[in-house]
């Protein structure tokens, strides 16, 4: 099974590709989605639109895992992040890719055991499950494999309708 996991941000999106096979985790593939604040807002959503259909293409998964919204006291952040993770859904629904989604509670869970674990515990974590010498870089890129691998552990819970590709 291939999983993308996606960190969304405007300035920054992570990405993450692993493959699951018999409860062992392989790191495929990862890296960041850095947009420009010296052009228009709607072309920052462009490149991480038209970025994330590449990334798509190049690593063929079978299912992509998003982390929800984390909301900040900082209200224009929080808006600008949505947008940036509804045009990651969007291409996920172009792909026709079966989508589902985490809390960042959920992913720390699902990577550490414990739902306030810091950035430190789920990188370590992180470098841990794929066998890595050394922790991905850069942060947002470390989010996004932990997202695929929060997926990987809770995918048995769930069906996907073959012809809607929904999550039942």
């Amino acid at each position: 099974m291939r999983i993308l996991g996606i960190d969304p941000g405007i300035a920054i999106t992570g990405y993450g590709v692993i493959e699951k096979n018999n409860g062992d985790y392989t790191s495929v593939g990862h890296g960041v989605i850095r947009t420009s604040n010296n052009i228009r807002f709607s072309a920052r959503l462009e490149v991480l639109y038209n970025e994330l259909m590449n990334i798509i293409d190049q690593f063929k998964p079978d299912e992509i895992a998003i982390e929800e919204l984390f909301f900040s006291k900082n209200t224009k952040t929080a808006i600008m992040v949505s947008q940036a993770r509804g045009v990651a859904i969007l291409s996920t629904i172009h792909k026709k890719k079966p989508l589902f989604e985490y809390t960042p509670l959920q992913v720390k869970q699902g990577i550490t055991g414990y739902g306030r674990a810091d950035k430190h515990q789920v990188t370590k974590m992180v470098t841990h499950l794929l066998g890595l010498e050394k922790p991905p870089k850069p942060d947002d890129a470390a989010d996004a494999i932990a997202v695929a691998i929060c997926h990987a552990n809770h995918r048995k819970h769930h069906w996907i309708n073959e012809d809607t590709q929904n999550v039942i």
